[in-house]
């Protein structure tokens, strides 16, 4: 049976919410049951929520993933504009999918290969960008205009302190102040301005008030605090158009984190010039000379903040993490009455960012007992490289046993010498008159087509095993990389040995008694053509990939720092451990002398 893929794609996120992209999966089910198709489960690709403007969609990534793979016989769509919003994409996704065997087949549109049918979608491909940027433009226009003329209606929505009146057939959008909202929006700006306090003092005094966020929630965080304090809104000037969309790949956020995209938007957010904005009178809560008090000492806060120092990073920055509750390890200070020593500590342990309070009683490590450390491990594994190619032998035996394209390939071989047995018996069927010249013709593309698609099946599961044995097997290239590094180990500043821990290092777990460094081994370009997961290892707690700075997410081979110094005895790094408990309970100064 012919097997077939599904994909499905909805561009806003209110269709999203509103489960649109189930009506058209549905469609293209019953397309497949219609003609005979078989649908995997796991063939059913859906971007919800995604523009057809930018081909960086995570659903469609791994669909054309596995079109070149050459396992998928018919890419069903339901519409050429559901595809790609552009001609030249939909042409380029059209294109690759034939070139690896596949068809892609629309419900709502042709289904031929004749000329006519494609320059039909090629019209159609037009049509739907060009209704694309003519919407857009209009949209873009009309809002620009009404903002203009001093109409609310463009904002949308109102900050703290105001309720959002829609419009109506005798009246436009406006804000209404919500008094007992006011009077805390001008006492805040009040203490911040005239009183010095900050803005984790404000927001504790927020969140004692037991009055909930604009979205409901309970606790006010600091973030909040801060845009209210940048908001011209309560000065009297709600403005459209502080913001503007580029279209460039930005970083992954909370948003695609929330939403479960691996490969966020190739689109980012940044701030307007301010001769840009366009300023919509509304009701002031507090006076202009206030509210450029307060300016003032946000640009004075940004000047001298604490990221503007010169203190280089130190060795673990990025790579350390908790092992009870998944956050990461950033690096902190106390000062003494002799000097000031840095801690790793873990971001679960603070009180301050958590509604409920501390979720972790990890204590901190001494940064500099604790760079040793694994700085001296990271020397002894250099020194012995008998032990990385041990882990390379060990990956290699386990991946030609226990690859699935191991059993694959004997499934793909039996299927294709089926396919040359029935390409043989329509010829020798027609050499002996059994079927006529037009009977042959009917059927011998399909059977051909489905010897190409299985052969190229089969090439690409060998380029697979050729590709993943070529990044395991890394002899050649061992010896002069461990001979580089162990060179420069000795005499490396802290910039370079960074280098080296990025090199080898994923990441270091901490737990009250033991750390375990999970490594990586590098592998260069000429390695390898593809991208080789790493195989997955130990790991230790409950590790959640629902947030950023949580770890857990890829889980590289793991070695306890225990046992991995070279030479040495069982508790050798146990004991440099404790020694950095020890060293945070001994550095930390009495009563009085940090300030917090």
């Amino acid at each position: 049976m012919t097997s077939a893929a599904i994909y499905a794609r909805v561009s806003s996120a209110r269709q999203a919410k509103d489960e649109t992209i189930g009506s058209q999966t549905a469609a293209l089910r019953e397309h497949a049951a219609r003609n005979g198709l078989e649908v995997p489960a796991e063939w059913v690709f859906e971007d919800a929520g995604h523009s057809g403007a930018t081909l960086v969609r995570p659903a469609l990534e791994r669909l054309r993933d596995l079109a070149a793979q050459g396992c998928v016989d018919v890419v069903l769509v339901y519409s050429p504009d559901r595809l790609a919003r552009k001609f030249a994409y939909q042409a380029l996704l059209i294109e690759e999918f034939s070139r690896a065997g596949a068809r892609v087949e629309f419900v709502k549109g042709p289904r031929g290969d004749s000329p006519e049918d494609q320059l039909l979608v090629q019209f159609q491909g037009m049509f739907a960008e060009y209704e694309k940027a003519q919407l857009a433009e209009r949209y873009r226009r009309g809002k620009a205009y009404r903002a203009k003329a001093g109409s609310v209606n463009v904002l949308g929505g109102a900050p703290f302190g105001y309720h959002y009146i829609r419009k109506t057939p005798e009246c436009g959008a406006r804000y209404e102040v919500i008094e007992h909202e006011a009077a805390l929006v001008a006492e805040l700006f009040r203490r911040y301005a005239d009183d010095g306090a900050t803005i984790a003092d404000l927001a504790r005094w927020l969140t004692s008030q037991g009055v909930p966020t604009r979205t409901g929630k309970h606790r006010w965080d600091r973030s909040v605090i801060w845009g209210m304090l940048r908001n011209p809104a309560y000065a009297g000037r709600a403005v459209f158009g502080k913001t503007k969309i580029l279209h460039e790949q930005p970083g992954l956020n909370r948003v695609a984190r929330l939403q479960g995209r691996s490969v966020p938007r190739a689109a980012k957010t940044v701030d307007s010039p301010r001769e840009d904005w366009t300023e919509i009178p509304v009701p002031a809560l507090v006076d202009a000379q206030t509210f450029e008090r307060v300016q003032d000492r946000l640009a004075d806060n940004k000047r001298f903040a604490p990221r503007n120092s010169k203190l280089p990073a130190s060795l673990l920055q990025g790579m350390a993490a908790c092992t009870a509750c998944g956050y990461a390890y950033y690096r902190t200070s106390a000062r003494t009455t002799a000097r000031k020593i840095y801690y790793y500590r873990c971001l679960g342990s603070d009180s301050y960012r958590y509604e409920g309070g501390r979720v972790c009683a990890n204590p901190p490590v001494r940064a500099d007992y604790l760079d040793q450390v694994v700085w001296e491990h990271i020397t002894g594994l250099l020194a012995d490289p008998a032990l990385i190619r041990a882990e390379i032998d060990r990956r290699l035996e386990q991946a030609r046993t226990s690859d699935p394209v191991t059993r694959q390939h004997a499934q793909l071989q039996t299927a294709l010498a089926k396919a040359g047995k029935s390409v043989t018996a329509m010829i020798e069927a027609y050499s002996e008159q059994l079927i006529t010249i037009d009977e042959l013709r009917a059927k011998m593309p399909h059977l051909r087509a489905r010897e190409a698609n299985l052969r190229s099946q089969l090439d690409s599961l060998d380029a697979q095993a050729a590709d993943q044995d070529a990044y395991l097997k890394l002899a050649d290239d061992l010896d002069g990389f461990l001979t580089q590094l162990r060179g420069r180990a000795a005499t490396a500043s802290t910039d370079d040995q960074r280098h080296v821990l990025k090199l080898l290092v994923k990441d270091v777990l901490i737990s009250p008694e033991k750390i375990t460094i999970r490594h990586r081994i590098p592998a260069r370009a000429s390695a390898s053509r593809i991208t080789q997961r790493d195989p997955q290892p130990d790991s230790e707690g409950d590790n959640r990939p629902s947030c950023q700075v949580r770890w857990g997410r890829d889980k590289p081979f793991a070695t306890e720092c225990r046992f991995a110094r070279a030479g040495g005895s069982r508790r050798g790094h146990l004991c440099g451990l404790r020694q950095a408990r020890r060293g945070y309970q001994q550095g930390l100064p009495g009563r009085g002398q940090v300030r917090r």
